[in-house]
């Protein structure tokens, strides 16, 4: 199995190889030359492995159809390791639960986080540590955060030998609970910088860092956001989970509704797909940052700036410059490199926006890759809050709120729509107060971790400081 860049780079690499690199040398994102495919007798082992072995079994199988540069002992070993009981709180790991209307919930949040990010993160820091200690060698992790993906690298990442972690985060943007989960770890391996703007200016300085090559090889930057394949491969696998836990049958269709801000949750939803899994409908719901429903209504894909991104009540999804989404349209473009490197790297920095609406695979995204898309309020959000816990005395939180709200939108007769749930509501207390008049119940391992002492670094969104910094706790680490 090699990798391609988006932006056609004519260098193909292994899996290891972008584990530790991140953005392509050209600046775009890595993609399987092509996805491996799963029949009928295929998708059957797989619902045998997964209901008799369980799902780190299940992502052992998945895995490997793009892994093929790690020993399969050690593989399967490195899964064993991850996905356990003692660290995802159940025996299934991603259970099902129903929520009526033909709706079920995927639980993605029992991880050390309380958030789906550590579905992935918890398998990259055991494939980092695993990868460098093979090769002899220490990576610096330089991230961004919009709330969940900053707290999941860090304790997935807190004393693994060989890894520091710089994450960035919009100053002041993010639940206080989500601020405290990052400030108060104090392992010298980890370094919170909080930027003084929006998410999308600390993705942009991990981009910027990221393109400058001198830089990022010297100092051996690599990235754990979403625009890194392993992360992105690791969460196709719980698409395959939850479809065959919500059918008994291959024949069965089953649609997912993802709250989605940079499109990697989806994303690896579209890769399950383009692999044969039979998803009707890939539901992208957003919160009033809509630049994912805007295209997918119109075409136009429009990024905003940091004064015209809202500060909302599912903050995880305030994001206005979706990454990963360079991947789908380099798909829905039939793969073709040139325009999708003109679109990314000319017409938005030029332009801020492109606008597909004229071209003749646009209606594809619908018809072809089962894309549809909705979006959500903060009234939306709280009367969503309020009628799940009525009917079923179940908190959610403001993220699976949207994307229940949307999914509803979006049910079929028959066909199962299962809504990938983003993060426990305890990460959102303010709002389910505001909601419900109470607040959610604490897991006792959090309880009182807003009044911990907090260790942040303040800086501007410049990227020539965030260098002067990396290399400064690099130099004297």
């Amino acid at each position: 199995m090699l990798y391609l860049s988006t932006r056609g780079h004519p260098e193909r690499k292994k899996f290891c190889d972008i584990l530790l690199e991140g953005l392509a040398p050209d600046g775009g994102l890595y993609l399987p030359e092509q996805y491996p495919q799963i029949d009928d007798a295929h998708l059957g082992r797989l619902r045998t492995i997964l209901q008799t072995q369980g799902y780190a079994a299940l992502a052992f199988e998945v895995l490997s159809l793009f892994i093929d540069d790690i020993p399969s002992d050690d593989l399967r070993a490195l899964c064993n390791k991850t996905y356990t009981e003692a660290v995802f709180g159940t025996k299934e790991i991603v259970p099902l639960r129903p929520l009526g209307e033909g709706l079920l919930v995927e639980a993605l949040s029992n991880g050390p986080t309380l958030a789906f990010k550590d579905m992935a993160m918890q398998l990259l820091g055991n494939l980092f540590e695993y990868e460098l200690a093979r090769r002899g060698e220490e990576l610096n992790i330089f991230g961004a955060t919009s709330g969940d993906t900053g707290s999941a690298a860090e304790y997935a990442m807190r004393g693994k030998r060989g890894v520091r972690v710089f994450m960035t985060s919009p100053h002041g943007r993010m639940s206080p609970f989500q601020q405290a989960q990052m400030f108060s770890l104090m392992d010298e391996n980890i370094h919170n910088i909080a930027i003084e703007g929006v998410f999308d200016d600390c993705q942009d300085l991990v981009k910027a860092v990221s393109n400058d090559l001198e830089f990022k090889a010297k100092f051996k930057i690599g990235t754990v956001n979403s625009i890194n394949w392993a992360r992105l491969l690791a969460q196709v696998v719980y698409y395959f989970a939850g479809y065959l836990q919500a059918t008994t049958s291959n024949s069965q269709k089953v649609s997912f509704t993802v709250p989605s801000g940079n499109f990697g949750n989806i994303c690896a939803g579209h890769v399950a797909r383009m692999m044969g899994l039979p998803i009707d409908t890939l539901v992208v719901a957003t919160n009033e940052n809509d630049v994912l429903d805007e295209f997918f209504k119109t075409g136009v894909y429009r990024v905003r700036g940091s004064t015209d991104t809202h500060e909302t009540s599912s903050p995880s999804m305030d994001i206005s410059k979706a990454s990963n989404f360079e991947r789908f349209v380099f798909d829905l473009l039939g793969r073709d490199a040139n325009t999708t490197r003109d679109l990314f790297s000319t017409q938005i920095s030029k332009n801020g926006r492109f606008d597909l609406s004229q071209h003749p695979r646009f209606a594809l995204a619908a018809q072809k890759f089962g894309f549809v898309s909705g979006k959500s309020s903060h009234a939306d959000r709280l009367r969503t809050i309020q009628s799940v816990y009525a009917q079923h005395h179940e908190m959610i939180d403001t993220h699976t709120a949207d994307g229940v709200k949307v999914a509803r939108e979006y049910v079929k007769p028959g066909i199962p729509m299962v809504v990938l749930e983003t993060a426990l509501p305890i990460k959102f207390a303010e709002t389910i107060q505001e909601a419900l008049g109470q607040s959610p119940t604490c897991p006792d391992k959090f309880v009182g971790i807003e009044l911990l002492p907090k260790r942040v670094h303040v800086m501007q969104a410049d990227v020539a400081q965030i260098k002067i910094y990396i290399a400064l706790h690099c130099e004297s680490a």
